[in-house]
């Protein structure tokens, strides 16, 4: 059994020597698999071995080709590089690696392709509406085109697909197109014509496709021309013209005019044509044409230049107000005439009074500064030729220089009249003026100065009136309006105004005084004396004091008159005054110091504890000075009793023990009250000595201890029964 065992044993031994070596030495080679590369890129073959500390490579091709290759090796692997690929790297390739003895072999196929850039899309022509166009898709270097697949698409419309499956005479690069012939419409623009190819290798198949938006043309129609402002036109005038044509794409629009012999002049590129300062020469026929890649479409316009009128104006116009002192400019200006002359005359022939000057087609006549001889009718006259216009202007002057002055006879006061006066300095003429003067937007007087004139000056005109100020009135405008109505041509008045405004005064009144805390008062107590006064202005307070000769002595002039501690002195008449600019309104108080009073004492005698059938009085006293009220009573659960007292003393001749109890005083005065208690006690009487004590006494024969015995007791018995005095907290006044 043993030897059995060995040789089971040994025969395992060399069986798993040789797994152990089959199992070190391995071979692999990457890409694992059949694998693609296109032609013109770089790929790489890599052989490698674990297990073999030095192992020999060798690559051939399975039909012994040439390799067409570079190879490269280190310790543990071999690499085949084709840079670049072509046609001859298309082989089943064969990596053969030796680890001594030990050989392994390793192969992979490599298939070649070409599909370097995407499709190309060419067009016949371009697209126009209803007019049919060939599209070709053409891919261009392919490998292998019997795997090449093409699909034409236009939008979501598939309008042919193609596979090239015929077999190839020989490896080279292929030219494949796809051809369509479409008729394009109007629904075709902006949509996507997509030419995809596909070509069908392994492991993954290629895809490229090429997309271009269709742009759809039509030849350009409806050519329209307009004319702003007229065809009909006159010498220096201008004109625009605007041509539209419509078109795929916008048709470009060209304006040309045609000659006498009936050839067309290119005038400009844009679609308005801007003719100034035209003459005669101009008229004629103009030409637009519209033109795009497909097409052109005209339309024809007669423009006609007629000679211009002669024409004369006058500014600022027919009739212009000045003002005395100002400057003005009369122009005088002629259209129609290169070579124009002028002349400036008065109506009444008599001097300008003014600077003439010519510049062109335009003269001037400048007044400066302008004065009362400068009104007058002035007349231009302009010659062109055999022609002769002329224009007049009338210049009327005024003066209006200063804004009214309001005057106010005096401070408005209510219910007290015044006299207001409106004037307006310096104005001409002053048969034109008229004054108005306003209370806010009420009209209180106006008048018209329409009184013949006598000779041309300068006047001061003026509006006066009397009127009742009231306080209703504080706050209101105070309105002068003067207008000058300078002539017929004008159609609003020039106008000046001021403004003042109204603050009417009221006279102080309802004069009212508080004092806190009260007029009476007691001594070395603070007092404010606070007053008012209704009026407009506010009224200002003055505090006095009314002295004994009927005086009053100025104290202050605050609204508040405040003594902080005041005296018996300080008793006596307070006047406070309200004044403004209107009057003064007066309001007096008496003012009352009463002595300061003492603290009420209550007491009782002899003594707050006292024995049964002790006299005892129980006295209530206040050194007050106003008279003083004493009221004595003795507190009790049914009820306050009051006692008669005599000057505040009430007398118990014989106390007995319901005497007992707690006794209160109220003393009241106008300035407050007091309020003081306190308890009596009333004791039984007693025995001192007990008979237990007296046979003690008795039987003891020592004196002095006897007696002692008998103090003490004496002493305990007097203490027994006493009540503790309490006297009630003070009133505070």
């Amino acid at each position: 059994m043993p030897e059995k065992m060995v040789r089971i044993s040994g025969a395992s031994t060399v069986l798993w020597i040789l797994f152990a070596a089959s199992q070190a030495f391995e071979v692999e080679i990457s890409p694992a698999h059949k694998t693609m590369a296109q032609i013109g890129s770089s790929m790489s073959l890599t052989c490698k071995t674990t297990g073999c500390a030095s192992p020999s490579f060798s690559w051939r091709t399975q039909i012994d080709s040439p390799l067409s290759a570079k190879m490269w090796k280190n310790e543990t692997a071999s690499i085949l590089t084709m840079d670049p690929v072509s046609f001859e790297n298309e082989h089943f390739y064969v990596c053969t690696v030796y680890c001594g003895s030990v050989k392994q072999e390793r192969g992979i196929q490599v298939d070649i392709y070409s599909f370097p850039k995407d499709p190309e899309i060419q067009l016949s022509g371009p697209l126009e509406v209803g007019k049919p166009v060939m599209v070709k898709c053409l891919a261009s270097d392919v490998y292998p085109s019997d795997r090449l697949e093409m699909e034409l698409f236009k939008g979501d419309q598939l309008l042919k697909t193609e596979m090239f499956a015929e077999e190839m005479e020989k490896k080279s690069l292929e030219i494949k197109s796809l051809e369509v012939t479409f008729t394009p419409g109007l629904e075709d623009i902006g949509k996507a014509l997509v030419c995809r190819a596909n070509l069908h290798i392994e492991p993954e198949p290629q895809e490229r496709e090429t997309s271009t938006t269709l742009q759809v043309y039509t030849s350009p129609k409806n050519t329209v021309i307009s004319v702003h402002p007229s065809r009909s036109l006159q010498e220096g005038d201008a004109v625009t013209m605007t041509c539209s044509s419509e078109g795929l794409p916008a048709p470009e629009i060209f304006w040309s005019k045609k000659l006498d012999n009936g050839n067309l002049k290119l005038l400009s590129g844009n679609a308005t044509l801007t003719l100034v300062a035209m003459r005669t020469e101009d008229s004629g026929n103009y030409v637009c044409e519209g033109v795009n890649l497909v097409g052109r479409n005209k339309a024809e316009v007669e423009l006609t230049v007629q000679e211009k009128p002669l024409t004369v104006d006058i500014s600022p116009g027919s009739w212009v107000a000045t003002q005395v002192g100002d400057s003005v400019v009369l122009t005088c200006t002629v259209v129609g005439c290169d070579f124009p002359t002028f002349s400036w005359r008065t109506q009444t022939n008599s001097s300008l009074n003014g600077e003439v000057r010519r510049t062109g087609a335009t003269s001037t006549l400048t007044l400066d500064p302008v004065s009362f001889e400068n009104e007058n009718s002035y007349l231009c006259t302009v010659t062109c030729a055999r022609r002769k216009l002329e224009k007049e202007i009338q210049v009327e002057v005024y003066s209006f220089l200063e804004d009214p002055e309001i005057e106010i006879s005096g401070p408005l006061v209510h219910g007290r009249p015044v006299t207001v006066n409106c004037t307006v300095p310096n104005v001409y003429p002053f048969d034109h003026l008229e004054i108005e003067l306003l209370k806010g937007e009420t009209p209180l007087k106006s008048k018209h100065f329409n009184e013949e004139m006598g000779i041309k000056s300068l006047e001061t005109k003026s509006l006066e009136m009397t009127f009742i100020a009231t306080s209703e009135d504080t706050g209101n405008e105070l309105v002068c309006l003067a207008k000058l109505h300078s002539g017929q041509m004008e159609s609003e008045p020039k106008q000046r105004q001021s403004t003042q405004t109204l603050y009417v005064q009221v006279a102080p009144k309802e004069t009212t005084i508080w004092i806190s805390p009260s007029p009476v008062l007691e001594e070395g107590s603070p007092v404010n004396l606070t007053c008012s006064s209704d009026g407009f202005p506010a009224p200002k307070i003055l505090w006095s004091r009314q002295l004994n000769n009927g005086e009053l002595q100025p104290l202050s002039e605050d609204t508040t008159l405040t003594l902080m501690s005041t005296k018996l002195e300080d008793s006596g008449i307070y006047v406070c005054e309200g004044i403004n600019q209107a009057g003064i309104s007066k309001k007096s108080v008496e003012l009352i110091i009463q002595g300061s009073r003492k603290d009420i004492q209550l007491t009782a005698f002899p003594s707050e504890s006292v024995k049964e059938g002790d006299t005892v009085i129980i006295s209530c006293t206040c050194g007050s000075a106003p008279e003083t009220w004493i009221i004595l009573k003795k507190k009790a659960k049914t009820g306050d009793m009051i006692l008669k007292s005599v000057d505040g003393a009430y007398t118990i001749s014989k106390a007995q023990l319901q005497d007992a109890g707690v006794y209160e005083c109220e003393s009241k005065t106008e300035v407050g009250s007091q309020l003081r208690s306190l308890t009596l006690d009333v004791k039984g009487r007693e025995n001192i000595f007990s008979p237990e004590l007296l046979a003690l006494y008795c039987a003891s024969s020592l004196i002095i201890p006897a007696i002692g015995v008998i103090i003490y007791f004496a002493r305990k018995a007097n203490m027994k029964g006493s009540y503790s005095l309490v006297e009630a907290e003070k009133s505070k006044v």
